[in-house]
């Protein structure tokens, strides 16, 4: 396999993301997700990281920095993450997460969370793997 490059996303990436984000997630248009990136550009509170091989996206990870009254230097949130099935088990998750846990310390940051359906399992070992603990369920609410 050639060289894994993690960078930060790029514009021209954005369909290719929009594509992975289809392929391990829920349906997802290319325009939606396009809207999504350009209401993040600019703010330097999100950042997607890409996984780059030979020019092709495999995998990336979401995330956006927050502040909380209990966490007075924020936390990163993980929004997702995911490698295209064909590229799993050869640590390109591993090293996404890696990438954000180099940003938290860029940021002096020292918690990162993240939230995991009940069906993910393999993701959820995956988690525990690299040492995050299960601490509570995550609710939601459509409005």
């Amino acid at each position: 396999m050639s060289p894994v490059c993690i960078r930060d996303m790029e514009g021209r990436d954005c369909l290719a993301v929009a594509a992975v984000w289809r392929d391990v997630f829920t349906p997802l248009t290319d325009e939606a997700f396009i809207e999504a990136c350009k209401k993040m550009e600019g703010d330097s509170r999100y950042r997607i990281f890409v996984a780059d091989i030979d020019g092709d996206i495999v995998g990336f990870v979401t995330t956006v920095e927050t502040l909380a009254l209990n966490m007075p230097n924020g936390y990163i949130k993980i929004n997702g993450l995911a490698v295209l099935p064909e590229y799993r088990r050869r640590g390109i998750g591993k090293m996404l997460m890696e990438r954000v846990e180099e940003l938290a310390r860029e940021r002096d940051i020292s918690r990162i969370c993240l939230a995991s359906g009940f069906s993910r399992t393999e993701a959820h070992k995956f988690y525990e793997r690299l040492g995050y603990e299960k601490l509570s369920f995550w609710f939601h609410k459509r409005i």
